[in-house]
């Protein structure tokens, strides 16, 4: 059985605490932009992208070899990872290298396998 979250015994609220949340909050489309950038990193083939582009830069080929899956579901998931700005790509001749989109990314990825007790 879950346990229920604890709550206060009184409705009372410091309206100086709510304010200041209040005036610290993003604007509603920030929030979206966040909220689709953290749906991204929670689907577990998505992550495994982003954990292999940590390591090395690639193109779809490598991606797909190295996560068991097919160049078109790798594309697709690639594709979806760039619209929320998690990775970027690079076109060198007929070949295109996908790699993290910057280094925010890089901390985002670190910070939670640092919070999850994994190097």
């Amino acid at each position: 059985m879950k346990e229920k979250a604890p709550v206060c015994k009184v409705s009372l609220f410091d309206e100086e605490t709510v304010q200041m949340i209040r005036n610290n909050l993003p604007c509603e489309e920030k929030v979206i932009e966040l909220s689709e950038l953290f749906k991204s990193l929670g689907d577990g083939t998505r992550l495994k992208i982003l954990l292999a582009l940590k390591v090395k830069e690639c193109c779809v080929c490598d991606l797909a070899a190295a996560l068991s899956m097919s160049q078109s579901a790798i594309s697709h998931q690639l594709r979806v990872l760039r619209n929320v700005r998690l990775v970027k790509y690079r076109r060198a001749g007929k070949m295109v290298y996908y790699s993290l989109d910057d280094e925010h990314i890089l901390k985002i990825l670190q910070e939670g396998q640092k919070h999850i007790g994994h190097k």
